[in-house]
């Protein structure tokens, strides 16, 4: 059955759910200066989309490899280049409103908080910290400077997303008992630490890269360009990359907090990389959309996920590469694959309409959209309008420090693995004591 057909009508207009947001801080005039740190293949399209916005002026580039910063500069001659982000904030505080980060993923904090502490505007890549302590920090700095912020999970403005929210939050399938979500991806390394050093290129600033972790030769293939994500040090994982889209929109529709427990059936840890394959486990307190305890399954690597029942499609299908299910209490359930597919509901093994009218009567949500390059550029739009006091961001540090927390603790729950893990959320503190060391930075 093709996908249209899962629709019976539609309206007219858009529907972008909203968090609160205190925004008596804006620019002063209706001009958005921004500036840009992390010039990598996420950071120009951050930037491109960020600039497509006619209020914004790119008077700023940063980055610690000159090649990537040379590259961006071509498209924007007027903006000043620097390799430190700290030189960059110091010298040109006053003139910069808003600053976008989307460096590796340690690095997200101290640019940040510096910026913040400024009274900078924050648009931060995903997931928004690489510690736990990070993000509440992120959040308590935002709140008390009454900043707009945003995460950057530019899908959480699709189309797609956001009708799943207004889906399950209308009761399609029920209250919510589980979830299922998967990637494929693999970022991680099972291998041995490398050895020995390798020289540094002459484009890269490899001490600036590395910030204030534990410093490390340099190692060709390994960190910079792109696979940091795999490494403790510097990465998230799978978790971190992929686990941050896909968790967020059952996070955001199921309205959750931080879990009670978590567990990760990984191999063992082996001090430098993520698992290459995660099974990471959470239970979370009720919410009116779930029931008393909501179990969360996440699968990552090759091959993931495990099949079972729960995850059986109609007609025998393949499930989407990437996506999450929903299960409802009455045995109804919701898929949505990842991305720029429309959600499928299940009813006794067989595709149901979904009957989006009743869900959305005065047709807020609009018609279908399957154009990637007109859904990317609206995360950030909204970023800049909010700076400007015309909008607010749906996923500001006071939403993402917290859907960040979940994705961090299944990543610390990697170091124990097979082992449940107690979370105690109004203390940031696990019960099991060995893992409390992992919150912040050692």
């Amino acid at each position: 059955m093709k996908r249209r057909n899962f629709i019976k009508t539609t309206g007219a207009g858009a529907l972008a759910s909203m968090l609160p947001l205190s925004l008596s801080s804006f620019s002063p005039a209706n001009q958005l200066r921004v500036a840009q740190v992390g010039l990598g293949m996420m950071g120009v399209a951050d930037l491109k989309d960020i600039a497509s916005h006619p209020a914004v002026k790119i008077v700023a580039l940063c980055d610690v490899d000159s090649n990537n910063l040379n590259k961006a500069a071509r498209d924007y001659p007027n903006a000043r280049k620097f390799e430190d982000y700290e030189k960059m904030l110091d010298s040109m505080g006053d003139q910069i409103d808003a600053v976008v980060v989307s460096t590796p993923d340690h690095i997200h904090a101290p640019v940040s908080l510096k910026a913040m502490k400024m009274d900078k505007h924050v648009y931060c890549q995903k997931p928004l910290t690489h510690f736990v302590s990070e993000a509440r920090e992120m959040d308590k700095v935002a709140k008390e400077r009454n900043l707009v912020t945003q995460m950057g999970i530019q899908v959480h403005s699709f189309y797609d997303y956001i009708l799943a929210t207004e889906l399950i939050r209308g009761g399609i399938i029920g209250k919510v008992s589980e979830v299922y979500a998967w990637s494929p991806k693999v970022w991680g390394y099972d291998g041995p630490e490398p050895q020995g050093s390798d020289p540094v290129p002459a484009h890269l600033n490899w001490d600036l890269w590395q910030g204030p972790v534990k410093k490390r030769p340099y190692k060709e293939g390994f960190y910079h360009p792109g696979n940091w994500r795999k490494t403790l040090d510097y990465g998230c994982g799978t978790l971190g990359d992929m686990g941050v889209h896909i968790f967020d929109t059952p996070y955001n529709a199921l309205e959750l907090g931080v879990p009670l427990t978590v567990k990760n059936n990984c191999r063992p840890p082996n001090n430098f990389g993520h698992p290459e394959k995660n099974e990471v486990t959470y239970t979370f307190p009720g919410t009116r959309y779930t029931t008393r305890r909501l179990k969360w399954v996440w699968y990552d690597g090759e091959g993931a996920p495990k099949l079972h029942k729960k995850l059986r499609l109609p007609n025998n299908e393949t499930l989407p590469e990437q996506g999450a299910m929903f299960i409802g209490q009455n045995g109804r359930r919701l898929l949505l694959p990842h991305f720029m597919e429309l959600p499928r509901l299940i009813v006794k093994g067989e595709y149901k309409p979904l009957e989006i009218e009743k869900y959305d009567p005065q047709g807020k949500l609009g018609e279908p959209v399957r154009d990637y390059a007109g859904e990317s550029p609206k995360h950030y739009h909204q970023f800049v309008d909010a700076c400007l006091g015309k909008d607010q961001c749906s996923a500001p540090f006071s939403y993402a420090s917290k859907l960040t927390e979940v994705i961090l603790l299944g990543v610390i729950a990697a170091r124990f693995p097979g082992k449940k893990l107690h979370w105690d959320g109004d203390n940031a503190r696990f019960k099991e004591e060995e893992a409390n060391k992992y919150i912040a930075s050692l």
